[in-house]
């Protein structure tokens, strides 16, 4: 039973630990919910796998199963899934605003071209490409007339 206990934990853990490491949002909070499932077993266990044992102490017993870490677990429980319901709701205004899901937000040239935003100014936009006349830092050109 503890080998597969801890054989559970190891890969909750690496499986939360890879998808953290990923570039997209999603993933990344499957991760850490990953990793909390991880964590929260860990606490259970760390009461003694007592199967079939009373949880509170009783005259005349000698083993007993330990209600703290139950309760431990439970409390976490309650904590991890408010903070997995705010990160998801952080993930999404940040995907509803930047388009894109990305999390390291480089230029990556494999990826489309995101429309720019609508409150852009015309002149960050300009490439350099366009028809903007004359940059007035740089000058006539030689062989123009002024």
């Amino acid at each position: 039973m503890e080998l597969l206990l801890s054989s559970a934990i190891g890969v909750l853990t690496a499986s939360g630990l890879y998808l953290i490491l990923r570039l997209r949002t999603f993933p990344v909070v499957v991760g850490t919910a990953m990793l909390s499932y991880a964590v929260n077993v860990f606490l259970f266990s760390s009461g003694r796998l007592a199967v079939g044992m009373p949880p509170i102490y009783q005259d005349g017993l000698k083993i007993y199963a330990d209600p703290l870490p139950q309760a431990l677990v439970l409390t976490a429980i309650v904590i991890s899934f408010g903070m997995t319901a705010v990160v998801v709701l952080i993930a999404l205004g940040a995907y509803l605003e930047g388009s894109t899901d990305r999390i390291d937000m480089t230029d990556d040239p494999d990826l489309p071209d995101a429309p720019p935003p609508e409150d852009t100014p015309k002149s960050d936009l300009d490439d350099g490409a366009g028809d903007a006349g004359p940059d007035p830092d740089v000058g006539p050109s030689p062989g123009t007339a002024s």
